[in-house]
């Protein structure tokens, strides 16, 4: 009998459980009442009387033991349960969608990184400022419609202070505090008082870029305009110049591209013309290079200025500006292969 007790205990010390479930099935192995251990009070009537006292000390230490054995399980099994239930917060919740980036990061970053190549510098500027920076410096009449709050939004009806309507004001004063040669790029985003629907909203983005130094000509901004313009819609992208009238420029031009749907021959798209609008340029006037203290008998430059939404409408088509602003991701998702 005692054999039979020590070849039992021999057993139960050498069990293992990992789950609850595991060391609920040993519990009802061996200390259940039809379990190993209570089975052997059955075997213990029929020991000798003279060693029932030592068989029956024996049973109750074998139980006892089993009983502790079966609770140490219990609990490691418990807190490996516990501690895999706990969350890795390093880790990325599973399965988690990838986002994209926004079709207007994707192309103000290809329209900057084409400047970029061409030696143009990033410069960044406030979109709180002042009249100074936003029009008189940049040449605009005292009467200019612009600068009405029609137009404008001005901050705490100050006739100074106001949101930023291009970002031609980060030119101005990049010019204050720099002298020539001055090489560049200027995107952000701008704001002007206006009714939002399909095709216009009450903010928007634009990406200028500035070139100033001695014997800058008209042809430098010609070829200029061309090269960006083939990069980015394509190496057979043909550009016409218009006259035009800005403030900032004389002289102005605005510049059209053909159109990459039909490839000039007149669609929908491009109104049956075969070109497509896509940004204003011209040679920087004089009275801005005097006003931020260049000397324009010394140096000319050139100045260019597009919307980020207008270049993304050509490449996306998309028709509505309200788009880009919603935060719809079933929006978002279209543009998860573009880059």
């Amino acid at each position: 009998m005692l054999n039979k007790i020590n070849a039992l205990r021999a057993e139960i010390e050498a069990i293992q459980a990992a789950t609850p479930e595991e060391v609920e099935a040993l519990r009802i192995k061996y200390l259940s009442k039809k379990g190993s251990v209570s089975l052997l009070m059955n075997d213990f009537r029929s020991v000798p009387a003279e060693e029932k006292k030592a068989v029956g000390m024996a049973i109750n230490e074998l139980k006892n033991f089993a009983t502790e054995k079966i609770n140490s399980l219990r609990e490691a099994s418990e807190a490996g349960k516990a501690k895999a239930e706990i969350p890795d917060m390093t880790r990325t919740p599973a399965p988690w969608p990838l986002g994209t980036r926004h079709p207007l990061s994707l192309v103000r970053d290809e329209i900057t990184g084409i400047f970029r190549r061409l030696g143009f510098n990033i410069a960044e500027g406030p979109e709180i400022e002042d009249d100074w920076h936003v029009f008189s410096s940049l040449n605009f009449a005292e009467d200019h419609p612009a600068r009405d709050m029609q137009d404008t939004f001005f901050i705490q009806r100050s006739p100074d202070v106001l949101l930023r309507t291009h970002t031609s004001s980060v030119q101005s004063r990049v010019m204050e505090h720099t002298q020539p040669p001055i090489r560049i790029i200027c995107p952000g985003r701008v704001y002007r008082n206006e009714a939002i629907s399909a095709r216009a909203h009450c903010f928007f983005h634009q990406v200028e870029a500035l070139y100033v130094d001695k014997n800058v000509s008209f042809a430098d901004l010609k070829q200029t305009l061309l090269y960006f313009a083939r990069e980015m819609f394509g190496p057979e992208t043909k550009i016409r110049l218009r006259p035009s009238y800005f403030p900032f420029t004389e002289p102005s031009a605005e510049m059209d591209i053909s159109c990459n749907l039909c490839g000039g021959k007149g669609c929908g798209f491009c109104k049956g013309t075969g070109w497509v609008e896509i940004l204003g340029c011209g040679m920087v006037d004089p009275n801005v290079l005097d006003a931020c203290g260049i000397d324009s008998k010394e140096y000319s430059g050139f100045a260019l200025g597009m919307g980020v939404e207008r270049i993304t409408n050509l490449k996306y088509r998309v028709n509505d500006l309200r788009l880009f602003s919603e935060n719809d991701v079933r929006f978002l998702r279209e543009f998860e292969g573009a880059h």
